[in-house]
């Protein structure tokens, strides 16, 4: 029970990856709040959870959202131990193809969303002089493998990490990426089979990472274990690449 007593926000814990950490923090004594924007789906993460999920409807992309989701955090729980970025989401343009839109949905979600959330639990975090913030990368935005939007949303992620690392680490917060590689999640269930093929090739353990491994991961850097860790990608990709 690592976590036990702490308070946590998962972003993108309707499915995949965020419910698989909502769940494995539970399991290690903290309460999860568990956002995204599909509210039948963040039921489905907490159940069986009882006090230790809490469900709570948040669009990442949108200031007023997350700002709302985070005061009733404040009110609830007066702090705000852990926050995992990990909502994030792509499309399979090419470059050449990409609208204006999509780039702006993805890096909407994926970058923005990050430094919304990280914003505001910063500000509750330096309250209590302490906290853990976890970003999600992932492999491709070392590789440059996949969309141009995503990868570049996945790379500048990276960069967010370093700078607020640095800023807050006066305030006690620490802040690290956790980098994963091709995973067993239903954001994979769109790629085509023979990109598939070739990815689980290109991985020397010669599978798909599962979604409790990167919520073990998740969890150690939100933990004490960790305390003297912040500013670092990990990589979570059975040797694919390295960073």
């Amino acid at each position: 029970m690592k976590l036990e007593g702490k308070i946590a926000l998962v972003t993108g814990a309707a499915q995949g990856m965020g419910r698989a950490i909502v769940r494995h923090f539970a399991e290690q004594g903290a309460t999860v709040y568990a956002v995204d924007i599909n509210v039948d789906a963040l039921e489905e993460t907490v159940a069986g959870l009882a006090e230790r999920g809490v469900v709570q409807h948040c669009n990442v992309a949108d200031e007023h959202s997350v700002c709302a989701a985070f005061e009733r955090i404040a009110v609830e729980s007066g702090r705000l131990d852990i926050l995992v970025n990990n909502a994030g989401i792509g499309s399979h343009d090419t470059f050449l193809d990409t609208p204006l839109e999509h780039w702006n949905r993805v890096l909407g979600v994926n970058l923005t969303g990050a430094f919304l959330c990280s914003r505001e639990a910063a500000r509750l975090m330096s309250r209590a002089g302490s906290g853990a913030i976890v970003n999600l990368a992932s492999t491709a935005a070392i590789t440059g493998e996949g969309p141009s939007h995503y990868c570049a949303s996945k790379a500048a992620i990276m960069g967010l990490t370093r700078s607020t690392a640095r800023e807050l680490a006066a305030s006690g917060i620490r802040v690290n990426t956790l980098v994963p590689g091709p995973t067993d999640t239903p954001m994979m269930a769109g790629i085509p089979a023979e990109w598939m093929e070739s990815m689980v090739k290109a991985i020397p353990l010669g599978r798909l990472c599962q979604p409790e491994e990167i919520a073990r991961v998740a969890a150690f850097l939100a933990g004490d274990d960790a305390s003297f860790i912040t500013g670092q990608n990990i990589a979570v990709n059975g040797g694919m690449s390295f960073i």
